[in-house]
């Protein structure tokens, strides 16, 4: 297993390699061929060597943010969009470098093109390799332990992950200890689910002790446990999980970043939420923004402003609803703004205020934190820092990621918070605009009845 791993890894890293060299080719050749000569002071060997070590960097560095590089460890159009993505963020900046060496804006279009060389050749690239790799790698053989409830909703996740995944054999974590040994000794990778504390640790050991791949689905201690900071207090190693998620400096820097950058994105964006604001007026004279309550720090309530997307007294009857697809309530306006996400832009006012940061938990309704709360009363832990207009839970889940799944989103973020992931994040929104899976509503009309809901809205 462990050559396997080390060649599928190799083959990962040259894929990826080769795809860098050959970018960064194109971009020293249009470095040369067209904008050197504009440079204060020309280009040569070392030069030319310079920027391209540059690109290089650019490449790597975006190219982990936006996992457009990962050929064959996830979809080849998911790697493709996310590689879109990479290049735009990487010619973007290396179009800023040129321009301070030429300290006046050269023409764009020389570079345009070549960028739209570089998407063609990474589209075929990756699809093809892509392809290589699933021929050369097929998908590990994987034994379910499970415990509580049922595996069904697992299983309907792993269905969309078959070139990775292939669940071969499962059994109960309640059977006897001798059949589920006998069951792990004949796989290199086992996925616990859902299992109790107890039951776990003895299998993770077993599986730990023979070298198995583990994949194991995290209860809420655990991912509090995973951000703690290890401490030698006396002769045996102990955790520290502090009461507040954030230290004080970190609390300044992120409320400073929230207003600098808010009050900038407020004055970039200001035409469009003008031009927005018209459209809404003149489609159906209604008003321009929905205020609805919203829950944030310290479960403290405030008013979320969004531009209106829904009729007026789309909640007339003063009953939550969940948005779902094709939802009758969206104006032909508001199906506009809710798809490019325009519709949350004063949001940004919120940011300043005080009511929410760039990052953090979504912000709920109160009464679905009520109901959340009845049968989870983890979901409070959430309400430790600031709401978010983005954040971990509403980038890597989906429009019906159960609550609870989004808690643990929640808690990660919390946890493991540095000024560099905010950035992070806030870069990954950029790309998920044009998502639709995280963009769509529910599949029924749903309301404030459960907690196997989206709450957004």
């Amino acid at each position: 297993m462990r050559t396997k791993d080390a060649l599928k890894r190799l083959y990962i890293l040259l894929t990826a390699g080769f795809l860098i060299m050959c970018e960064t080719a194109l971009s020293l050749y249009v470095l040369n061929r067209y904008y050197n000569s504009q440079f204060r002071t020309q280009l040569y060997f070392r030069g030319h060597v310079l920027m391209g070590l540059i690109f290089v960097f650019l490449m790597i560095f975006s190219g982990k943010i936006f996992g457009g590089l990962f050929v064959g460890l996830r979809k080849d159009a998911e790697v493709i969009f996310s590689h879109f993505f990479t290049l735009l963020f990487s010619n973007a900046a290396y179009y800023v470098l040129m321009v301070l060496q030429a300290l006046k804006f050269p023409g764009i279009l020389p570079l345009l093109k070549i960028t739209v060389i570089e998407i063609a050749f990474s589209i075929v690239w990756i699809a093809l390799l892509g392809k290589g790799y699933r021929k050369l790698f097929k998908p590990m053989d994987v034994l379910l332990i499970y415990q509580r409830g049922s595996v069904s909703d697992l299983t309907e996740r792993l269905a969309d992950r078959t070139d990775r995944l292939n669940i071969t054999d499962q059994v109960s974590a309640d059977e006897d200890m001798a059949l589920i040994r006998q069951k792990i000794d004949r796989h290199n990778t086992v996925m616990l689910w859902d299992i109790s504390t107890s039951k776990r640790n003895s299998i993770f050991k077993y599986c730990y002790e023979n070298s198995k791949r583990i994949y194991s689905a995290p209860n809420i201690s655990d991912i509090i446990l995973n951000g703690a900071e290890p401490v030698n207090l006396f002769d045996t190693p102990m955790l520290l999980t502090e009461a507040n998620p954030f230290e004080y400096e970190e609390r300044v820097i992120k409320r400073l970043f929230d207003i600098i950058l808010s009050l900038v994105l407020i004055i970039v964006t200001s035409p469009l939420m003008l031009i927005t604001a018209l459209c809404i007026k003149i489609s159906d004279k209604g008003p321009v923004f929905y205020k609805q309550i919203r829950c944030t720090k310290n479960a403290r309530q405030f008013k979320m402003l969004k531009f209106r997307s829904m009729i007026v007294d789309a909640e007339k009857n003063g009953e939550a609803v969940l948005a779902k697809q094709k939802d009758p309530r969206i104006t032909p306006v508001g199906a506009v703004i809710r798809k490019f996400r325009i519709d949350e832009l004063p949001q940004l006012f919120n940011v300043l205020k005080g009511d929410m940061s760039f990052v953090g938990p979504r912000p709920e309704r109160p009464e679905f934190i009520k109901k959340y709360l009845e049968d989870m009363p983890e979901f409070s832990y959430r309400m430790k820092i600031r709401a978010g207009i983005t954040g971990y839970a509403q980038l890597y889940g989906k429009y019906n990621t159960k609550p609870y799944d989004k808690l643990k989103f929640d808690l990660y973020y919390m946890e493991q918070y540095s000024l560099w992931l905010d950035l992070r994040l806030i870069i990954l929104t950029v790309k998920i605009l044009f998502t639709k899976e995280s963009t769509e509503g529910a599949k029924e009309d749903v309301r404030a009845s459960g907690i196997d809901n989206n709450t957004g809205s």
